[in-house]
């Protein structure tokens, strides 16, 4: 994956018109893409339209300034707003689906007795759909500053804000997914990095949206020397916060944790969810107090690139089902930055971390 870079200090309808003329191509291929894999996915073309038009209502009710970026980028990227909607509530039209596949990242966060949060994540996804991938900066009209990792089309992945304040993020699935599209996910996490301050601020924040599909936003905080975090499950069911652990630790993949949650988890027995949950708990207590790259090292263990959280494409399997470790991020919460590498932890380790 190939990421590009656009800082703007532009409002909402500005911003997006940039984005769709500086990344038109992206833009367009993106959708294509999308389109592609969700009749890949035997999810019927009729139901795609309805399900992102009902999302586009949504997001237009509970976040306008993102509904109005969104028909900016597909108006100067010369694409029907529809297209651009459809990869901005992907999400919501996977939902549908009954094999939600392999899920999507492996999160780690330390709460240290002193200090900033020590956070790392893995996003893994589909390579063919993420040939390419956007680091954006923005303020908003509040003046609040934003860093983010996203799709070309999605509002908002894995970012921070200058009110220190971080999010990581996990797709999950639950019983109570699917039907009309609700809220993207997308949606929410850049909600909460535009205006939260606080976990109590995104945790509510989340509680406003009526949603259709489910995900995780583990949101870290550092304010005056003190730092806290906690992870948001959101589904249609409800919303749960699981806060870290007694060591400070706290661990997310694709299942939910959320005691009043869990009964309607429905993630793919074939799902490496599990695995990669034990692996990061085996390895956490040794990435405790590290840099960045030395924790990216820590995360992968003694596996080196064969660790869990390092995931590689079966190339047996058809495209649309192959699975593999696209980006690792870790959140400098006190510096209002993004450290990464395109790839594997193992990657990280080898070859250092980008800063944005």
């Amino acid at each position: 994956m190939k990421l590009h870079r656009l800082s703007t200090d532009a409002a909402a309808e500005e911003r997006g018109r940039a984005l769709g003329e500086t990344y038109g191509h992206y833009v367009r291929a993106t959708s294509a893409r999308y389109l592609r894999h969700f009749e890949a996915l035997g999810i019927q073309s009729e139901q795609v339209r309805d399900i992102v038009e009902s999302s586009r209502s949504a997001l237009d009710d509970w976040a306008p300034n993102l509904a109005v970026e969104s028909d900016a980028i597909a108006k100067a990227a010369g694409i029907a707003g529809w297209r651009v909607s459809a990869v901005g509530a992907r999400t919501e039209v996977l939902a549908v689906t009954r094999n939600p596949g392999e899920g999507e990242c492996s999160t780690a966060v330390l709460i240290p007795a002193r200090g900033a949060p020590e956070t790392i994540q893995t996003w893994d996804w589909h390579s063919e759909l993420a040939t390419d991938g956007l680091l954006l900066q923005l303020t908003t009209a509040a003046g609040r500053r934003v860093k983010l990792f996203t799709e070309f089309g999605t509002a908002a992945k894995i970012g921070v804000n200058d009110a220190g304040l971080g999010l990581h993020f996990n797709i999950l699935s639950h019983q109570s997914d699917g039907g009309a599209g609700g809220v993207p996910v997308h949606a929410i996490a850049r909600s909460i990095l535009e205006r939260a301050t606080t976990i109590d601020e995104a945790r509510h924040i989340a509680t406003t949206a009526t949603v259709t599909a489910s995900t995780v936003l583990t949101v870290v905080t550092y304010s005056e020397g003190v730092a806290d975090a906690a992870s948001i499950e959101i589904s249609p069911a409800g919303v749960s916060v699981v806060a870290p652990g007694a060591d400070g630790w706290l661990l997310h993949t694709n299942h939910f944790l959320a005691p009043d949650l869990i009964g309607g988890d429905r993630y793919d027995p074939a799902s490496t969810t599990l695995e990669r949950f034990d692996h990061v708990d085996r390895v956490r207590a040794d990435m405790a107090g590290l840099d960045p790259v030395a924790r990216a090292a820590a995360f992968c263990g003694p596996d080196g690139l064969g660790a869990a959280v390092c995931v590689r494409p079966d190339p047996t399997k058809p495209v649309h089902e192959q699975w593999g470790t696209l980006l690792t991020v870790a959140l400098d919460v006190p510096g209002f930055a993004l450290d990464y590498r395109e790839g594997s932890p193992e990657m990280a380790a080898a070859q250092g971390l980008k800063h944005f």
